[in-house]
């Protein structure tokens, strides 16, 4: 795996969880270039990680801004920790009046019943959802053992 890149320094795993030592610059690497710098840790140990952006330059509030890239570090976290993935597709599109934030892997997958409601798991799941609930939007957990994960976040934009 090659030569070390800045990006290498700027997002550490503490305790599996992603942690950007940058301050966010929504404004210069837009929403899809945080996320991106959220990857390197998955690159680093040979996850592939896919993107597919067809809106780029969609003006995103800040406040929806920051509420995708927190949603993003919980799901890359969460594959990082737990997933195993080989492969990782990440999709920021525009929706009808809104923006969606896709995340799926390959990898081990869990019952996604289970960490949505169960009493030791989920918690950061729940509260990623209770979030984006809180701001009008919705979130899609799919995810059963050994078929992967796919989580789907939309906010309204309007």
């Amino acid at each position: 795996m090659g030569s070390k890149t800045a990006l290498d320094n700027e997002v550490a795993t503490v305790g599996g969880v992603l942690t950007d030592r940058q301050p966010l610059d929504f404004h210069t690497l837009g929403v899809a270039g945080c996320i991106d710098r959220l990857t390197a840790p998955l690159r680093q140990r040979g996850t592939v990680v896919q993107w597919d952006t067809p809106h780029w330059g969609l003006e995103i509030p800040a406040d929806s801004a920051s509420l995708l890239y927190q949603s993003a570090r919980e799901l890359l976290s969460n594959a990082y920790k737990y997933s195993s993935a080989h492969t990782l597709t990440i999709q920021l599109a525009a929706v009808d009046h809104g923006i969606r934030l896709a995340v799926s892997d390959d990898g081990t997958g869990f019952d996604s019943n289970l960490a949505t409601s169960g009493r030791h798991h989920g918690y950061g799941l729940r509260l990623m959802s209770v979030a984006v609930q809180e701001a009008g939007g919705t979130v899609d957990i799919s995810s059963s053992p050994g078929q992967g994960t796919s989580v789907t976040v939309t906010l309204p934009l309007d």
